[in-house]
């Protein structure tokens, strides 16, 4: 009995993700990103902030501050005043992505990535 293989890491700021990415994070995290972040250490060393977000073929780290967690939700206008993605919105993405699959991940060949 072989191991499951781990799923790649690729670890992007938000704006540089791909749009289905976006809407597939927002489908995740409707009420806002800033409860979400966790903190960890990069290759750097140094201590960094990201949401978590994870596909059939990938775990992201999107990174991203409490400020810019909170700056993201306030200038989207998928999102109310009170930072909750709409629900018209929210309908819009998941019938989308329930049509696409899951299968299609535009980042399929961005193993380990850190950009």
């Amino acid at each position: 009995m072989s191991t499951p293989k781990a799923k790649p890491r690729v670890i992007k700021d938000f704006e540089k993700l791909d749009q289905a990415i976006q809407e597939q994070i927002k489908l995740e995290y409707p009420e806002g990103f800033e409860e979400n972040l966790i903190s960890f250490t990069n290759q750097e060393g140094k201590r960094v902030s990201a949401l978590p977000f994870e596909t059939d073929e990938k775990h992201y780290l999107v990174r991203m501050t409490v400020e810019e967690a909170q700056q993201i939700i306030e200038d989207d206008d998928d999102y109310d005043d009170d930072g909750n993605l709409k629900d018209d919105i929210k309908e819009e993405y998941q019938d989308k992505h329930e049509e696409e699959g899951e299968e299609h991940d535009p980042y399929a060949d961005d193993n380990n990535e850190e950009d």
